[in-house]
């Protein structure tokens, strides 16, 4: 006998999720310990294992070696990434073209957040997880945060922990999935699973990781170089306000059909090409990089790790030169708080466009204020920083970029007031409300990693007061 099994509809929303975000976000007490512990945790938690990374030159890379022809940095499995040139070639803002080594890392891999309630509040799981790139090693990662080589086993170390959760979840405890990008101007087209899945079976708790509610990372967004940047592109992807909550400059229709007409006026191409002989690049024995020393260079590492799926390795990683700026100019426009971003074209796109932040560079790569081919507004963010424009600055953290493949990558954040730039910007600009930002990041290649880490530390400062 054949059984058929009856269609029923569900709730195209949880109506529910809203509030108990809320609650999680006003929460600055967690069932596992009071924020102002996490550091010692942290600390306890690095003193609990060997750490170590060591500079090394090329030659001294295991299983790493510059491939016969192509020259590319190549890993002898086939797996994880590798280093190759990269030929692009931009129109806007200006006609031009450049060489760069990029990082193609073809696969996908999961960045997840495991969730549950403690007393009627959202939790979410944490670990203390080390980055060899990371300044200070040690920094609060999501749950899960694996490439596919790593959880497929490529690496022939340990199972990555608690993946179940995340690569077959329960529809019904899926709270946000969604592919994101990672940072265009350093991958090849690269992007990842963002995922918040909420669970309400016991889970098991390793002394690496620890449960926190939405208040208490908010509160750690705060602190320089503590919550690492796939933690903050995963929060940025929870769900946010209603759409009809408040007004905005442009309506939500008119903010796509702006994005989809900078992304048909941008032409960018580019293209995978040889590491061996990159016009503008040359490769050291321990370096390749710029003759002039500007932007960035690959370098190898040497790494100890006793709590990671594999305990020692070694690997090339990205090192950029000098500290990045990374800002939102944000200012209220009848009542209505309004960011400014930028529509921005980077070579490792996937769709040309991606909103990027008003402030995006490493100042140390430019010239003085006034010089040709400075960043726009980036002076204005600046002037920020000094006696007479403190009062301005909103929100401001040292934070790094991703710690498994760059080294001491790291800009500092901010969102500074102003009414100095007009509700009607410079072409390529448009202001926003940070619920319409939300709402992009909750769709694939809208909004740029950077720019996603600061709609987490926006939403932290609307829960930190």
């Amino acid at each position: 006998m054949t059984v058929t099994r009856t269609a029923r509809l569900v709730p195209r929303t949880d109506a529910a999720l809203p509030g108990r975000l809320a609650r999680s976000a006003a929460a600055t007490e967690g069932w596992m310990m009071g924020t102002p512990q996490v550091s010692a945790w942290l600390a306890e938690r690095a003193g609990a294992h060997p750490f170590q990374v060591t500079p090394v030159p090329f030659a001294a890379l295991d299983a790493w070696s510059f491939e016969a022809g192509t020259g590319n940095l190549v890993h002898s499995s086939g797996r994880f990434f590798t280093i190759e040139g990269q030929h692009a070639v931009a129109s806007e803002p200006e006609p031009r073209a450049w060489h760069q080594p990029v990082i193609n890392q073809p696969e996908v891999g999961i960045l997840g957040l495991l969730a549950r309630e403690f007393g009627g509040v959202l939790h979410f799981l944490l670990q203390a997880k080390m980055e060899p790139g990371n300044p200070n090693l040690l920094q609060l990662s999501p749950t899960v945060q694996a490439t596919r080589s790593n959880y497929t086993g490529a690496h022939q170390g340990a199972p990555v922990r608690y993946l179940d959760h995340f690569v077959e979840p329960s529809g019904s405890g899926v709270i946000a999935d969604v592919l994101q990008s990672e940072h265009g101007s350093w991958f090849h087209r690269k992007s990842n699973r963002n995922m918040i899945v909420e669970t309400t079976r016991d889970v098991p708790l390793h002394p690496d990781f620890c449960w926190l509610t939405l208040g208490q990372i908010a509160e750690l967004l705060h602190r320089d170089l503590t919550v690492n940047m796939d933690t903050r592109t995963v929060l940025s992807c929870l769900p946010g306000g209603s759409p009809a909550d408040g007004g905005a400059l442009h309506s939500d229709a008119a903010l796509l059909s702006w994005i989809t007409d900078e992304r048909c006026r941008h032409d960018v191409t580019a293209e995978r090409v040889p590491l061996a002989g990159l016009p503008g690049w040359r490769t050291g024995e321990r370096v390749v990089g710029r003759p002039d020393g500007r932007f960035f260079r690959v370098v190898a590492v040497s790494v100890r790790a006793g709590s990671r799926e594999v305990g020692s390795w070694t690997q090339p990683l990205i090192e950029p030169v000098g500290v990045g700026v990374t800002a939102f100019l944000r200012r209220t426009i009848e009542g209505r708080p309004h960011v400014l971003v930028h529509a921005r074209a980077e070579g490792g796109f996937r769709e040309t466009v991606e909103l990027g932040p008003t402030v995006q560079c490493t100042p140390g790569n430019y010239g003085p204020p006034g010089t040709e081919g400075r960043p726009p507004f980036l002076d204005l963010v600046l002037a920020a920083g000094t006696d007479a424009g403190r009062g301005r600055i909103r929100y401001e953290a040292l934070h790094s970029e991703e710690g498994g493949r760059f080294l001491n990558a790291t800009s500092r954040y901010l969102v500074v007031d102003t009414d100095e730039v007009p509700p009607d910007p410079p072409r390529g600009y448009r202001w926003v409300t940070p619920e319409q930002l939300s709402a992009l990041a909750g769709h694939r290649h809208y909004v740029n990693v950077q720019a996603r880490t600061l709609l987490a530390c926006l939403n932290a400062m609307g829960a930190a007061g």
